[in-house]
């Protein structure tokens, strides 16, 4: 496909369509508009804030001259109850709707604004909706790389009918042109638009104390215009600010050379403090948030965002402006502030506003100062959006989600840090992320250019800052993966052949299909390398490669019987370790712990492949141990009592304990310490011995240049090794997709979900196609097994909230546990069952669906109890936005589940449960985001 190629020349209706703007589109808004006019579908790439929606505008407009229909898809409801006001506004409310699975506004309208899961679900059902339809278009297509919902970008992308005109709306993507070739691929007549250059020059700067330094000594490369503009993805050689470079050499000299490693608060503050005792102290250039934002209203760079990657951090920067005093509005736009804030609450209760601290909020929001995250109540996230957007919030602290999907843009940003937690571990931000957060500065038609501030931090590097400033790297890779729902809907839909077939046209399967390409290069070039390799090791008194293969031979099978030993005694290891019991007297063999210990405590739960004693070594040190300090089994010698209620904290227990073991093991036979590693296996040993004497017997074996023979030998069965797996990469790369898809039918074949040759779908696989849950099999059994039956509708809801609800990694939790007996029973039959179809995805070598989670089942419960939103808040520990949105996605299950389960008492249930969670902030936050 010719990408980028001309355009043609715009039509009458791009004329029609252009007298309405106030000023001339820029060049490439009129080539992508022109390649629709002319029936091209169509892959725009632009920046954050380049006006790439017109393109999708111009589809709606064509849509309607044309009497044809245009569905508008978003990845997420707020943009799209933003993009049907927008809509509505320049269409007129009667010809536009909303569909957003909670929401139904003028359905049937000739455009209509719906999330990207509502067109799936259209596509699998057969909708007579879908009749008509001459466009779609799909607005930030590149959220198609999202782990978790990623895969219904491609979905849509494939099943759409062939006559419809396809119109993707991107961010930049270094790799825009490869996706545009896998559209071109799947849907034909695709034609990729790029434009690089920002509508405004974006500078760059450092923050450091209250002064705020450019970033480069020259123009920053992102505010280049035009052709000086850098290519996506190059790195420009732009020079550092030499100010900032010797404001980093003036601290590092005060900073120990072990201090970038991670630490602790208290540990690094008493570092801090030795070295101020020691008159060592550096400069703080640290920015204080008050300062920060002080120093950019005197410089005229709010409105802001100011990204900090923590919800608390969010909530701390905002009393922190709060408490000395900021304030950022005159009184004309507090009054506009308080009637929004006013119309936000509309429908909360006083006592619901009292617990979500309301008072602070609205407080903040007077003085221009704003929090934005997913832990906020939707209703005040739509507030401050719509605050911002006017003008009349001046500074916002979010988080990282805000750089995604709704438009808030900013004449400046602010990064507090470029360090994140990724839900694991604390990690550098990388260019492609550092573009979409700064992406947001700089408002077109408002601001003539753009500003993106970097604070000083502890061991920033301004040359690292530089890096991600003029690389714009931001790759889209697919996350598709075929689903037991989608196996049922495609198979219903197409059948398994031709299901299969349409799978092996995702952009993963085309990615991965590339990928392919570069092994087998690879592996071509290893196999010259090889043939030359052995050249240099023939030599003249014999096959040198047969005796090369020899002498391989005898490692190879001394390295297999070595890894056999190790297994065994591991083996053996973790059979001794689970019989232990308290008072066990052990051998620990080797380590920093090795010598005698006495068995507290077992350490065998749920996971019986890893067993970890706590004991208390001969030194009174009391330590958990692990499957490492036992490379062979331990030795049990003894045994002895050990108190009951022993508490390894106290020091008195502990003094204790130490004695009566020592002196236990002063009457304890000491003597069989060691284990006994058994001998090589005998058909093994003489397998070897018979290699040997062939080597030995072997011509080559006595030629003077063995040695040097073998280092090109053995070069080039290194190379064949490596050759053999790049083949097996290769092998696993080629066809991915469809090999996923038919181990899932064969699961959904073994449990009756399709026909036992996998290519009709039963009524069990049915019901399973109006459940689009992450664990949807796992819920498609427990409805089959009459798991629910038994349930009330709150009891329903909690039983049903361990199948979406997952809780935040890294933060402490309560000990959960089911609201009810009736509760617990049916929790305990959807572990059995979720447990059973584990078994089966790891019989079918299948990736395990996630663990069921009952953190949020007694919140769910008390809710749909009608217990009050404060006193479940202080019980939970949840945020009011998690708590909205978690309640959200139990309420889009139970909906899924009354579809399925038909007339039963489940769907009555679930029904009535929906209406009982829909209440207080639940309820009014149904227009909002998820």
């Amino acid at each position: 496909m010719p990408t980028n190629r001309p355009a043609p020349e715009p039509g009458p209706a791009f004329a029609e369509f252009s007298a309405a703007f106030p000023f001339a589109l820029d060049d490439y808004q009129r080539d992508g508009c022109a390649h629709i006019e002319a029936g091209s579908g169509v892959l725009v790439a632009a920046p954050t804030g380049a006006g790439k929606t017109v393109v999708g505008e111009f589809a709606v407009f064509l849509a309607l001259r044309e009497g044809r229909k245009c569905f508008y898809t978003t990845p997420i409801k707020a943009l799209s109850n933003q993009k049907y006001h927008d809509l509505s506004e320049r269409f007129g409310s009667h010809r536009v709707g909303l569909l957003t699975g909670d929401t139904t506004i003028n359905g049937d309208a000739p455009i209509v604004v719906m999330t990207t899961e509502v067109l799936r679900n259209m596509i699998y059902a057969g909708s007579s909706t879908l009749r008509g339809l001459g466009y779609v278009v799909m607005d930030e297509v590149h959220y198609l790389a999202d782990r978790f919902r990623g895969a219904v970008w491609e979905e849509v992308i494939i099943g759409l009918a062939p006559s419809v005109q396809l119109v993707s709306l991107s961010a930049t993507v270094s790799n825009a042109e490869e996706f545009g070739d896998w559209l071109d691929e799947v849907r034909g007549g695709v034609e990729v638009v790029l434009s690089e250059r920002r509508p405004v020059p974006l500078f760059q700067h450092m923050m450091a104390g209250r002064r705020i330094y450019d970033l480069f000594e020259a123009e920053a490369p992102t505010a280049l215009a035009g052709d000086r503009s850098p290519a996506l993805g190059a790195a420009s050689a732009a020079d550092v600010n030499p100010e900032l470079v010797s404001l980093a050499k003036q601290e590092s000299r005060f900073v120990r050379d072990d201090s970038r490693r991670q630490r602790g608060r208290r540990t690094r503050e008493r570092i801090e403090k030795n070295a101020a005792g020691r008159g060592q102290q550096g400069p703080n250039l640290i920015p204080r948030r008050d300062g920060a934002v002080e120093k950019l209203d005197a410089e005229g760079l709010l409105p802001a965002i100011y990204f900090i990657f923590s919800r608390a951090g969010c909530d701390q920067a905002v009393g922190q402006l709060l408490r000395s005093g900021v304030r950022l509005t005159n009184a004309v736009e507090r009054t506009e502030l308080d009637a929004l804030a006013s119309a936000a609450t509309t429908g909360l209760s006083r006592d619901d506003l009292e617990a979500l601290d309301y008072a602070t909020f609205a407080e903040a929001l007077r003085r221009g100062i704003a929090a934005h995250h997913a832990g906020m109540l939707p209703a005040f996230k739509e507030c401050v959006e719509a605050a911002f957007v006017r003008g009349l919030v001046k500074v916002v602290f979010a988080t990282e989600t805000l750089a995604l999907g709704i438009n808030m843009p900013a004449r400046s940003v602010v990064l507090e840090k470029l360090v994140k937690y990724n839900g694991e571990a604390h990690v550098d931000i990388t260019a492609g992320e550092y573009t979409q957060l700064t992406g947001r500065a700089g408002r077109r038609g408002i601001d003539v250019e753009g500003h993106a501030v970097v604070l000083w931090h502890r061991n920033v590097d301004p040359r690292a800052v530089a890096g991600l400033a003029s690389k714009r790297t931001y790759p889209l890779r697919s996350s598709f993966s075929p689903t037991y729902n989608m196996a049922v809907n495609m198979v219903a839909r197409v059948g398994r052949e031709k299901a299969r077939g349409l799978l092996e046209q995702s952009f993963a399967q085309y990615q991965s299909d590339k990928s392919v390409v570069g092994l087998a290069r690879a592996a071509t070039r290893n196999k010259e390398k090889i043939a030359a390799l052995w050249a240099d090791a023939a030599c003249d008194r014999g096959d040198f490669e047969e005796y090369a293969r020899l002498r391989a031979s005898i490692g190879a099978l001394e390295a297999e019987a070595a890894r056999s030993r190790k297994a065994d005694r591991r083996a053996e290891s973790i059979s001794v370790l689970l019989e232990l019991v308290p008072g066990d007297i052990i051998a620990i063999p080797s380590g920093r712990h090795e010598g005698w210990a006495v068995v507290i405590d077992p350490g065998v739960g749920r996971d019986r492949a890893n067993p970890s004693p706590l004991v208390m070594t001969e030194q009174r040190q009391v330590k958990k141990l692990s499957l490492t300090d036992f490379p062979s089994p331990p030795v049990v010698a003894g045994r002895m009592r050990v108190p009951k209620h022993f508490d390894g904290r106290s020091a008195k227990d502990r003094r204790n304990l130490a004695a009566a073991f020592h002196t236990k093991l002063g009457s304890v036979d000491l003597s069989a310490r060691r284990y006994n590693a058994a001998a090589m296996d005998e058909e093994v040993a003489g397998r070897i011995a018979e290699l040997r004497a062939s080597v030995k017997e072997h011509p080559c074996h006595a030629c003077p240049d063995r040695e040097a023979h073998a280092r090109a030998a053995e070069k080039a069965l290194r190379l064949e090794r490596d050759t053999a797996d790049l083949r097996a990469q290769t092998e696993r790369r080629s066809n991915t997709i469809a090999n996923r898809f038919d181990k899932v039918c064969l699961v959904l074949s073994s449990l009756g979900y399709l026909s036992p040759d996998g290519t009709g779908v039963t009524d069990a696989g049915r019901m399973l196609a109006r459940i689009y849950s992450e664990l949807d099999l796992v819920t498609a059994e427990a409805i089959r097994a009459g798991t629910f039956d038994e349930l009330d509708p709150a009891e329903l809801a909690a039983v049903l909230s361990s199948l979406t609800y997952e809780s935040r990694g890294g933060e402490p939790q309560r000990p959960a546990r089911m609201p009810t007996r009736s509760s617990e029973v049916a929790q305990t039959m959807v572990r059995r069952i979720w447990r059973e179809v584990r078994l089966l995805e790891r019989d079918h070598r299948l990736e395990q669906g996630r663990d069921p989670d009952i953190g949020f089942a007694e919140a769910v419960y008390r809710w749909g109890n009608g217990v009050a939103l404060g006193e479940i808040l202080e019980e939970t520990e949840l945020t009011a936005g998690d708590f909205v949105r978690w309640m959200r996605m139990v309420i889009d299950l139970l909906g899924q589940v009354a579809d399925a389960a038909g007339e039963s008492v489940v769907r009555d249930n679930a029904r009535e449960a929906i209406g009982r969670l829909r209440r207080g902030v639940v309820d009014a936050a149904y227009l909002e985001d998820d």
